[in-house]
């Protein structure tokens, strides 16, 4: 199957929640427009993402989310599969979430909310004070397959990526608002830390890695852009620029994927092993 990929990165107006919704409605339909099937958008998109106490200000349900992406999307004349992070309200509670909807001119549906497992507090990071964590893995049935959703520091712990590929997912999304930190071979640290997790997931586990990135600078904080699309021999078939608003469109055959996994099938090694892995975890839990 033929598809094409989009990551926007772009540079949200704090806090200002209609306005930075306005700007992803004009990303989806310039995406749709240029022949994107799949669109994603960046971690805490409709907000941006230093807001500590002002999270419960800028929060959204999923639903509500779907309803306002409705509003600006009238003028679809294509279906588009859309993909971003948000902060999210669920009665009294708050989460750093992203939502994978399915949109056409009709309706917007949504089809699966995933919450952030790993909340960062250290050195900038502080999620855990202001958003309660997910507990659940975000795999799910799409068009396109089976879909997993990380959120950014997700992608950090190898586990949350291989207990996706377990869980049959094909494709895993991520969107990221990653502010720079360190320079080297003249690009940020951390931006050097997503090329290497990303190609090494991608290529493990035989699924497609696509991750979109934040830019722009909040409270002196710039964010690092670089968002990529990684095939399933971990190879990057296209990259963002570093640090500016951009709309990455990539085309994959996701008929990549079987023959990924039977050139290098540790994913299936995986899977055979799996049983003594769980008694080795259970007894690691007494």
């Amino acid at each position: 199957m033929q598809v094409t990929i989009g990551c926007v990165q772009f540079a949200p107006a704090k806090a200002k929640v209609q306005e930075n919704l306005d700007k992803i409605g004009e990303y989806v339909l310039q995406a749709a427009g240029e022949g994107a099937d799949l669109v994603l958008f960046p971690e805490s998109s409709p907000s941006g993402y230093f807001l500590e106490g002002g999270v419960l200000e800028c929060a959204l349900s999923a639903d509500e989310l779907g309803r306002e992406l409705q509003m600006r999307l009238s003028g679809l004349d294509r279906p588009i599969d859309v993909a971003l992070g948000f902060y999210e309200i669920d009665g009294k509670d708050l989460y750093n979430s992203a939502a994978y909807f399915e949109v056409s001119r009709e309706e917007v549906r949504l089809v699966h909310r995933y919450r952030k497992f790993f909340l960062p507090t250290y050195g900038v990071f502080d999620e855990e004070r202001f958003v309660g964590r997910g507990r659940d893995l975000g795999v799910f049935q799409t068009r396109f397959g089976t879909v997993g959703l990380l959120i950014c520091e997700d992608v950090w712990h190898s586990i949350l990526p291989a207990l996706s590929a377990v869980a049959g997912a094909t494709v895993l999304l991520v969107p990221s608002a990653s502010p720079a930190r360190g320079f080297k071979e003249n690009e940020p640290d951390n931006l050097l830390r997503y090329d290497a997790l990303l190609q090494s997931i991608a290529e493990e586990h035989g699924v497609v890695c696509v991750n979109a990135q934040l830019c722009g600078f909040e409270g002196g904080k710039g964010f690092i852009g670089g968002s990529q699309v990684v095939d399933p021999f971990g190879t990057v078939v296209g990259k963002g620029p570093v640090n500016e608003e951009h709309l990455l469109l990539c085309q994959l055959d996701l008929d990549l994927i079987p023959l990924a996994r039977a050139s290098s099938p540790l994913l299936s090694d995986l899977r055979a092993c799996w049983g003594d892995i769980t008694r080795i975890v259970s007894q690691l839990e007494h």
